[in-house]
């Protein structure tokens, strides 16, 4: 049965057709195209009116081609038009004021409207007026964050002073007394019952790595205690005369006296001078400089009026005072802010870059006058080199403390923020904290950074050179003699062996090794492993005292009081789990000598590790690099890398044979054996999709774009494999990503599959017979096809020399050019088609009808359903 659906209709519609009417409605605005439970893909047949010609009339297709023109080319006049405005006026009338403001002469004002329209240094000025577009742009979008920020984390107390002194004028006495309904958070808290003498030690400990900072605020913080307590007593005496009841004769005869009746009335008399004599003149000086002078006279209360005028400015005066100073205080908490911020992102890591190149001249065969001579040279390159090599220290520095705090007890670095706390926020520390104090933090930082530096940077350089003196310094020159490429071998380095290297977890599960396994050595010698790595494993294994560690838990999850010391406030914002409080831990006897032998046995391991970082890495990759160049001398960088990856492979190796170890001989070669085959399938794949894929690629590219534009036609080129093997891994790491990022199609799917299978699960078949074989086809076609036809067919047309050279070399282009065409064709055939079916829908269409997916005898069927829409 077949049945319509017509919108104009109001009559009942069968239960199938509303639902069908109802599919169609979700699919229209939900978008999606497969069934949610079979997914099976919803296909329509559309339904044409019986009047609608077999082929379209011409009209109408020209109609609807100029309406399709028309509508891309409004489209194109108004993005047109934005870009425009955006890009050109906008940046360049910024530009032009921007100059015009800080020329500093009023010539520059009064030819404003002239530089406006002026066409010289055109691009340069717009460049300029979209970087001072984008700096006003960020300005403002910092100023509406900082706002956010002051809104939701609150205002200094500088700032909320002036905010909460008329509500706290305003306020009931009782309130001010202490007796409101926050008068119970006033009250001191009472004191800690006297801990167990069992952590007695933990509760001391924090004393003894106390901040000098952290003291400091304390003694501020009970200065301001003492002056909040004398304005107390103040209130209260202010208070108490309130208060003071004029009825109580006994009193007041007994408080009052001559010499307090003429130091009142002195007060009185020297109040109502002021209060009179400062605002009638300023009054006066205003009313006679207005001329209003005559109309006071005429109103017969020449004084009161004066007076009253007096008043008034005075008012106002006062009122734009008090915003000015308000606003001036918002002004100088966003310089504050963004000072800071510069501070922090900008000058700090630039001081650490310069100082890590300082401490590393020697290691360079370098001067202080060579980096003067490069500064000089390039003032901005040098600087933002600087500033990406400490910004680069920083980063690894911070990555390295939270790894620190992974393995040790939570607590031990209590004076270092925890970044990954959910509660800490530098902008409202930014807001909140004093200038000193940021300041203070800033010069600890960089005498820690520093010191750092000279530990493990510039000692371990003079200890290389004292006893490897030929060891140093290494070879960093541009340029090298050898027959490999620098440029091949940096792709080299940044495609194949540093994303090797950071794709890897097990480099950072082997330095948490390697901290926990140099924490427990060094606690268990300096008897500090209660201290470093904390007593819960001992308190795991002691089933016995399971109670008291409920009970200690119970303790650690309460909030902190005075009694457990500054450590102890500081734990709850160190862990992220939640509240843990202040872990105790045992306190071994002469613990400031241990403290101190233990930051002397880490400064030793720090220095060693040094020196085997920056040796042995560079002595492999010199051995190595030796047998494929020679004598010849590599960049350091490759070194490095290659005996990098070396070390990591041998490291990774004998890890791996470790944990085969317990196992068993016959389980160790059933592992040897799937492991070699599947380094025998990965280096197949690797020779086929690294090897011949890049190479073929690097070389059509050499053909077709470069060859053509740096190589005359009178000379010929020459090519060299490895370079081009070079270029084609990075065109195939390109092409690669885009065809991830494009629509789905067979080479996508493929890829994606191979990636999804990983190196442990590699099917080579699959590889070779889907991947692998259609692209080396397509490229070697695209490489013989041009050859054969300018080498082979071409001289049999008896065509001369010149012709048949020219052939040759440009033949490469000239096909790239006919494919570009002809996709070009297919692409505008393929926009025509979809035109021509709009222009029909529009005008001939009157419904669709689903095409329903069912199953026949367990197989797949498609069949049309009946039911239809009608427009």
């Amino acid at each position: 049965m077949e049945s319509v659906i017509r919108s104009s209709s109001s009559r009942l519609l069968p239960a199938p057709l509303l639902c069908f009417h109802s599919l169609v409605q979700w699919l229209k605005h939900s978008r999606k195209e497969y069934c949610e439970l079979c997914k099976h893909r919803f296909a329509f047949t559309p339904i044409y009116s019986p009047d609608m010609p077999s082929r379209l009339p011409v009209q109408d297709i020209f109609a609807g081609l100029v309406t399709s023109i028309g509508t891309a080319i409004r489209y194109w006049f108004h993005y047109t038009l934005v870009a425009f405005a955006w890009l050109g006026v906008v940046p360049l009338t910024a530009c032009r004021i921007y100059k015009c403001l800080f020329t500093g002469s009023v010539s520059s004002l009064l030819t404003l409207p002239l530089d406006m329209l002026s066409t010289e240094n055109l691009l340069a000025d717009c460049l300029q007026g979209c970087f001072v577009v984008t700096c006003t742009l960020c300005a403002f979008i910092s100023l509406v964050w900082l706002r956010e920020q002051i809104v939701h984390g609150g205002a200094p107390l500088w700032l909320e002073q002036n905010q909460q002194q008329p509500a706290n004028a305003a306020g009931p006495p009782n309130e001010a007394a202490g007796q409101g309904n926050g008068g119970a958070e006033n009250q001191p808290m009472p004191a800690p019952a006297e801990p167990p003498a069992e952590n007695a030690a933990a509760a001391e400990a924090p004393d003894l790595h106390a901040d000098p900072a952290e003291e400091m605020e304390l003694d501020n913080e009970d200065e301001e205690d003492g002056g909040a307590e004398d304005v107390a007593d103040a209130n209260n005496g202010a208070q108490d005369d309130m208060n003071w009841n004029a009825l109580e004769w006994d009193r007041a005869a007994e408080e009052l006296t001559w010499e307090r009746v003429r130091l009142c009335l002195l007060k009185y008399l020297i109040s109502q001078k002021t209060s009179s004599f400062c605002p009638y003149h300023i009054g006066h000086f205003s009313v006679v400089g207005l001329g209003f002078e005559e109309y006071v006279r005429a109103s017969h209360f020449e004084g009161l009026i004066t007076t009253i005028v007096g008043y008034v400015l005075l008012a106002i005066t006062l009122i734009v005072i008090s915003h000015v100073l308000l606003l001036l205080r918002l002004i100088f908490c966003f310089f504050q802010v963004s000072l800071l911020v510069v501070v922090e992102i900008g000058v700090f890591p630039l001081i650490c870059g310069w100082w890590l190149d300082i401490c590393s001249l020697e290691m360079f065969d370098a001067s202080l006058k060579d980096r003067e001579l490069s500064f000089e040279s390039a003032p901005g390159t040098t600087m933002f080199l600087h500033w990406l090599v400490g910004m680069v220290y920083v980063f690894y520095f911070a990555s390295f403390i939270l790894l620190l705090r992974e393995v040790l007890r939570p607590g031990v670095l209590w004076f270092l923020r925890n970044l990954n706390d959910p509660d800490f926020n530098p902008v409202q520390e930014m807001i909140h904290l004093p200038i000193y104090r940021h300041l203070r933090r800033f010069i600890l930082s960089v005498v820690v950074f520093g010191s750092i530096v000279l530990l493990m940077l510039w000692l371990p350089i003079r200890i290389i050179k004292h006893i490897f003196p030929s060891f140093l310094p290494y070879n960093v020159m541009l340029y090298s003699d050898a027959p490999v490429s620098e440029l091949s071998l940096e792709l080299l380095l940044l495609q194949v062996v540093l994303p090797a290297l950071l794709e890897q977890g097990h480099t950072r599960q082997w330095l948490k090794g390697l901290v926990r396994a140099w924490t427990v050595t060094a606690g268990y010698l300096l008897d500090l492993h209660s201290y470093l790595l904390g007593d819960q494993e001992d308190n795991e294994n002691n089933a016995n005292q399971q109670a008291n560690n409920n009970n200690q838990q119970a303790r650690n999850n309460a909030i902190p009081v005075v009694g457990e010391g500054l450590h102890a406030a500081h734990q709850a914002i160190l862990q992220q789990g939640g509240p843990v409080g202040f872990q105790p831990y045992h306190r071994p006897m002469k613990f400031p000598l241990r403290i101190v032998l233990l930051i002397l046995f880490m400064c030793v391991t720090l220095l060693l590790a040094s020196l085997v970082c920056l040796t042995l890495p560079v002595f492999t990759g010199r051995w190595l690099m030796s047998f494929w160049t020679g004598s010849a001398k590599i960049h350091e960088l490759y070194t490095a890398a290659c005996g990098l990856y070396v070390c990591w492979l041998s490291i990774r190796a004998i890890t791996v044979m470790l944990a085969w170890m317990p196992q068993g001989r016959r389980v160790i070669l059933l592992k040897v054996q799937e492991w070699t085959l599947m380094i025998m399938k990965t280096l197949i794949v690797a020779v086929l999709l690294a090897g011949v894929i890049p190479l073929l690629l690097g070389l059509l590219f050499e053909l077709v774009i470069v060859a053509p534009l740096r190589v005359p036609l009178d000379q010929t080129p020459l090519f060299y494999p490895w370079q081009d093997w070079a270029l084609g891994v990075l065109h195939a790491k390109i092409i690669a990503a885009i065809t991830l990022m494009g629509p789905q199609w067979w080479l996508k799917t493929v890829i994606e599959q191979v990636y999804a299978n990983g190196i442990r699960n590699i099917d080579l078949h699959f590889i070779i017979r889907k991947l692998a074989a259609p692209v080396i086809a397509v490229l070697l076609l695209s490489l013989c096809i041009p050859y054969v036809i300018a080498v082979g067919i071409v001289p049999l047309l008896g065509v001369t020399m010149e012709m048949q050279n020219l052939v040759q070399r440009r033949i490469y282009p000239f096909l790239l050019m006919v494919v570009v065409l002809m996709g070009i064709l297919f692409f505008q055939i393929r926009q025509f088609k979809r035109l021509y079916e709009h222009i029909k829908n529009d005008k001939y269409l009157v419904g669709q009808r689903l095409v329903n997916y069912e199953r026949k005898a367990g197989k797949p069927s498609t069949t049309t359903h009946s039911s239809s829409v009608q427009e």
